[in-house]
């Protein structure tokens, strides 16, 4: 063999290895079978896409008992443990059949959930979530319940306060339904209506029992007037009520320059009645002294033809 062909041979395998390593480099990485799992939670069901649930709905009586079941699919290629909870009004109602389920790889686990609805619960609507804790991620599942019974739409307009530009007030649900309110406004002058704003949607939804305070700006509130201000509420339901509030309004200015000058006349007044009254005083004439003078003695008279 000659010296170049035996150069070659042995050259060649240092070759190989370097190309092996060159490719290995340039390879993707392989998954990692313990790496974060793929996994989802969302209501048990036959449908998929469109057609699954998007939330748990249940719906009883005060103090039923519900049944519904969460599935939890983990399609990574290890076995995924997911600890479950509920949270919110609704989610602590909610009794899961396994607090902590292992799911196995390309697996779906359907796990049953037993939600008691309060003996006392109010009827009306309530809400809450179911939670799902693994790999790393945290997945929340809408609960949605609806307590049957008699339901009461009350709403009322309290503490109303006017100030300067601005019209205070409180609104309060006194019922057991969730109400959306509309507020209409109304202010009366001595001589007329200065203020007629129509009915109109609040930007907030009122739960039973929730009291919230708001403001109604009235930028251009006269400056001097006696004003009676009427607030009217509604909502869904038949909920309605209404309730007013006086205010007087003054100039600031005029008021206190009004009042010093009226202050500095009664002060002119009450100065000038002093004077006069020292004057009078001074020129009164004052009675004559009296001196006391001695007894003077006198002779008794005699009538006539009366012998001494």
């Amino acid at each position: 063999m000659s010296p170049p062909t035996q150069r070659l041979c042995r050259a060649l395998p240092v070759l190989t290895a370097a190309l092996a390593v060159l490719l290995y480099g340039l390879a993707p990485p392989a998954a990692a079978d313990d790496g974060p799992a793929d996994w989802t939670a969302r209501p048990a069901g036959t449908g998929t896409g469109r057609d699954a649930r998007p939330y748990v709905y249940l719906e009883g009586t005060p103090g039923t008992v519900l049944q519904d079941r969460l599935a939890v699919t983990n399609s990574g290629r290890a076995p995924l443990t997911v600890r479950l909870r509920g949270d919110g009004r609704a989610g602590g109602w909610i009794r899961f059949a396994e607090d902590t389920v292992t799911v196995p790889a390309r697996t779906r686990a359907d796990v049953p959930l037993a939600l008691t609805v309060p003996p006392d619960a109010i009827p009306g609507d309530a809400s809450g979530e179911a939670v799902a804790i693994g790999g790393g991620e945290e997945i929340r599942v809408p609960v949605r319940v609806r307590t049957v019974g008699p339901t009461l739409a009350a709403l009322t307009v309290e503490d109303i306060e006017v100030s300067d530009g601005t019209i205070r007030y409180a609104l309060v649900n006194r019922g057991n339904a969730m109400l959306r309110p509309r507020l209409a406004v109304r202010a009366e002058g001595v001589f007329g209506t200065l203020l007629d704003r129509p009915e109109r949607p609040l930007p907030l939804e009122l739960a039973p029992g929730r009291r919230v305070e708001r403001t109604e700006p009235w930028p251009d509130a006269p400056a001097l007037d006696a004003v009676t201000v009427h607030l009217r509420v509604t909502a869904s339901g038949g909920a309605r009520d209404e309730a007013k509030a006086s205010a007087t309004y003054l100039p600031v200015g005029p008021v206190v320059g009004g009042g010093l000058l009226l202050l500095g006349g009664l002060a002119v007044f009450a100065s000038g009645a002093y004077r006069r009254r020292r004057r009078t005083g001074r020129a009164a004439p004052r009675p004559p002294t009296v001196e006391a003078q001695p007894p003077v003695a006198t002779e008794p008279l005699l009538k006539a033809g009366a012998k001494t």
